[in-house]
């Protein structure tokens, strides 16, 4: 019987190492504005991001400066100043407060607000944008508004059905990895041959690295898959590695950890037995 509740428990330990994964990501990481932004940040030297942000901010602006018969030089001039912008540190520092700013509408459409898209406010861009070709001396740059343009860098339709589903993922985050330690430890103290449950144990949560690792995979192309036709998928498939860079690390480090204990466990009875 007891080796019985330890199998089951073992098992339990499997399903819980992903969920617990998954709930600290959704707690901690997309919960927490500087943990979300210091996550999107990297996307700013990406180059299919760069080109969704250049393109977006390019049509927005094109043709609300005011240039009479120079029009089509300003909107070329402006075009080049974008391209080269993207390229500088003062672009990382505007993308960075685009995204802080984008945070709070991010949860809210994970949580109780309304649509179905991810999307950033470039306005913190254009205004940088404006500045700097400003002091540069470029011709009508103090003419360029600074317009909100929101760019969707990712959509998907089933968006609302998840909403409950991120909530109770919030609030397991605190408790369920400690659920799963404790579940991990009953698995062995309840064991009659408790070495042998130690090694698997750490084959279990091995496992349900594993698994983790399949399910964010899985996910990806999921949501890749059901994009909108304009939708740049480039892009997307950046965001989305971006912001589960945690739980793609977090399987392996715990891939790591389990395997290494149940090589411990298995080396310790092998020396013990050796004369």
């Amino acid at each position: 019987m007891r080796t019985f509740l330890s199998a089951v428990l073992i098992g339990l330990v499997v399903v819980l190492v992903p969920a617990s994964a998954v709930a600290y990501w959704a707690d901690r990481e997309l919960g927490n504005a500087d943990r979300y932004t210091a996550a999107m940040s990297p996307l700013a030297g990406n180059p299919a991001v760069q080109g969704v942000v250049i393109t977006q901010t390019s049509r927005a602006l094109a043709g609300q400066i005011d240039a009479g018969p120079f029009q089509g030089g300003v909107d070329a001039l402006l075009d080049e100043a974008l391209r080269s912008f993207a390229g500088t540190p003062a672009y990382r520092t505007a993308w960075d407060a685009a995204n802080r700013a984008a945070h709070a509408a991010f949860l809210q459409a994970l949580t109780t607000g309304d649509g179905d898209a991810l999307t950033i406010d470039l306005a913190p861009v254009i205004e940088q944008i404006k500045r700097e070709l400003v002091s540069d001396g470029v011709p009508f740059a103090d003419r360029i508004p600074v317009t909100h343009v929101s760019v969707k860098v990712m959509e998907y339709d089933g968006l609302g059905a998840l909403r409950k589903g991120f909530r109770m993922l919030q609030i397991a985050g605190i408790w369920l990895p400690l659920v799963t330690v404790v579940v991990a430890a009953a698995a062995v103290a309840v064991a009659v041959r408790r070495r042998r449950a130690v090694v698997a144990t750490g084959l279990g949560i091995a496992c349900g690295a594993a698994l983790l690792w399949i399910l964010t995979a899985v996910c990806r192309r999921l949501t890749l898959d059901d994009l909108p036709a304009d939708i740049d998928r480039p892009a997307a498939a950046a965001v989305y590695d971006a912001l589960t860079a945690f739980l793609r690390t977090t399987a392996w480090v715990v891939l790591a950890i389990g395997l290494t204990t149940a090589l411990a466990a298995w080396l310790t009875g092998r020396l013990r037995r050796t004369p």
